[in-house]
């Protein structure tokens, strides 16, 4: 997750929290009374403190003396979004989902992924990401639909076991005897 810090009047900054320290994860932690799995969480869903506290450990990094209590952001002044990797990984989540779902159609790709480009850090590469993986599971749909409906896909018939042979040659693997190997 990256948060977003684009202060009134001011120049937008961008800080990572996958960047902190263990040691810097821990100083968030006891600052916002939260566990780091809150903290993480609390970011995705754009929480003001666990925003705030991330932001100001990585501000730290530059300005050491810089105190909590001196870095408070307006409400408006912050927002998370995701990098092009977590993009990445809820595209293919939404497409392995929807692939399990045997009536899903594209469409139903595409609506729930509608919502992502606006999350995402880098909004081109989420509507491109987006656009080829909708393409991509429309022309699977259209293959498999087309395999279903050919004259070669005739049912095939299957025995419940081997068959004797009717033939005059030597025995096939499924009717020999299992010799075990020494070697």
């Amino acid at each position: 997750m990256i948060i977003v810090y684009a202060p009134a009047g001011g120049e937008r900054e961008e800080y990572d929290a996958r960047t902190l320290r263990v040691s810097e994860a821990a100083i968030v932690s006891r600052t916002t009374d939260m566990t780091w799995g809150a903290v993480r969480d609390g970011i995705a869903r754009d929480d003001l403190e666990a925003m705030r506290a991330v932001v100001w450990v990585l501000k730290k990094r530059a300005q050491p003396s810089l105190r909590y209590a001196e870095f408070d952001p307006g409400v408006e002044e912050m927002f998370a979004r995701f990098d092009r990797d977590e993009i990445t990984s809820w595209v293919e989540s939404a497409v392995a989902a929807v692939e399990a779902a045997p009536t899903a159609t594209p469409e139903d790709l595409a609506s729930a992924l509608s919502g992502m480009p606006a999350a995402a850090l880098d909004r081109e590469h989420a509507e491109t990401l987006i656009r080829r993986a909708v393409e991509e599971y429309a022309e699977g749909k259209d293959a498999a639909a087309g395999q279903q409906g050919s004259p070669d896909a005739s049912p095939s018939t299957t025995s419940a076991g081997p068959e004797p042979s009717t033939s005059d040659c030597s025995p096939t693997s499924s009717t020999s005897p299992l010799e075990t190997s020494t070697a």
